[in-house]
């Protein structure tokens, strides 16, 4: 059996499939998290023997995501989710009334949401990049790469000042190419700001290329990471680091602590802990970094894509060959997301419900409206059986 799987509690009665949703905490991770709150109260939670303690964990954290990205330490700031990954360094960008934001129509909820609210504050125009009818898959990446850098040249105008894009799109699954995207869009006449939602990136794929060519890439530690929740990152271009202005503002945003007499304009600091805000949970850095370290042992970020393609292929094709059932993708996924549609008189929420009796949790997508089922190197094949069987007995 896997090591890492059998670090993991959560994993051994169920048929776990939601990793895009939440990766399981390993064992060892949590005791990291314990270990680091037991310091802490040693230490005294604000005494001055603490704050050397505080700082090392910081830097070894922030040193630690930003080689995964691909960046220089004063790149990475230290967020709790994606979506304030996200929000933080946009909200600053220097809007004019009138650019245009082009979005994505597979982008998740809560940037799509933040993306219009700024729309409606600063007299900006929303865009729809139409991205959910690529459904290459890993044997036809090149084709969909192909087609999708023809929509988003097509889709720019001269008031493009953002693109929003992830990494890999939540809802089918369908790789990005991010790092073309970047290259095109460098080549544009407004230089539009590139921003990618990491989420299902980070912990399952190499970030590292990508990261370092978006404008904004954010990531959570708690989905293929294994990590706590509470707990992300973000990689800043030098260029958004000059550009954009702090928005949520707290004592960590400061270069000093006492301001009274300072310019507003030079109290921030200039790299990108000008976006940390105030308080955050320690003890959650040292779970987070022994996640990623057990991760590590399943081999490089190539190395466990290669075996998490490996197992959603498997499924991809057992899916392929089942009635009433149809994979969003053509052809197996470049990732661990397997999405699929039934044709049943069952709902989405009714599969959901009777896979759930038998401990096998997989989530219902709205649009579009589909299944997912989330594969890891921790996945073993005879879940993928149990998965694809109980399929057959609901749908036949």
């Amino acid at each position: 059996m896997n090591l890492l799987r059998q670090s993991m509690p959560a994993l051994a009665n169920k048929f776990y499939f939601n990793y895009g949703g939440q990766g399981p905490l390993p064992t060892p991770s949590l005791a990291a998290i314990t270990n680091s709150w037991k310091k802490l109260q040693e230490l005294g939670p604000f005494t001055s023997q603490v704050w050397p303690y505080i700082t090392s964990e910081i830097g070894l954290t922030r040193k630690y995501l930003s080689d995964l990205c691909g960046v220089p330490e004063h790149r990475l700031s230290l967020t709790e989710n994606v979506t304030i990954g996200c929000i933080l360094p946009l909200w600053g960008l220097p809007f004019r009334s009138g650019d245009h934001l082009l979005i994505s129509d597979c982008e998740h909820p809560g940037i799509v949401a933040a993306c219009k609210e700024i729309a409606s504050r600063k007299n900006l125009e929303i865009d729809i990049l139409p991205v959910e009818k690529l459904r290459g898959g890993a044997s036809e990446q090149e084709v969909s790469d192909n087609e999708f850098l023809e929509l988003l040249e097509k889709n720019l105008t001269k008031k493009t000042r953002l693109v929003v894009l992830s990494h890999i799109l939540w809802n089918t699954g369908q790789l990005m190419p991010i790092a073309k995207a970047a290259n095109l869009l460098s080549n544009h006449v407004n230089s539009p700001y590139l921003l990618v939602d990491g989420a299902q990136g980070f912990g399952q794929i190499s970030i590292k290329e990508v990261a370092s060519q978006a404008d904004i890439y954010a990531f959570t530690g708690h989905k293929w990471a294994c990590g706590p929740e509470g707990l992300g990152g973000v990689a800043i271009s030098e260029r958004v680091l000059v550009e954009s202005k702090p928005t949520i503002i707290g004592w960590r945003s400061l270069k000093n602590e006492y301001i009274s007499n300072h310019d507003i304009n030079d109290c921030f600091h200039k790299d990108s802990r000008k976006f940390e805000i105030a308080t955050s949970c320690i003890p959650l850095l040292a779970g987070l970094r022994c996640s990623l370290e057990l991760l590590s042992k399943e081999g490089n970020a190539n190395q466990r894509s290669s075996k998490i393609c490996q197992k959603s292929s498997i499924l991809w094709n057992l899916i392929d060959t089942t009635k009433n059932t149809e994979p969003l993708l053509n052809s197996s996924p470049p990732s661990g997301l397997v999405s699929f549609q039934v044709t049943s008189s069952m709902s989405n929420n009714q599969i959901i419900k009777e896979l759930g009796k038998k401990n096998i949790w997989i989530r219902s997508l709205e649009e579009p409206s589909c299944l997912r089922a989330c594969l890891h190197v921790t996945s073993e094949t005879r879940e993928i059986e149990v998965l694809s069987s109980s399929l057959k007995e609901l749908l036949n």
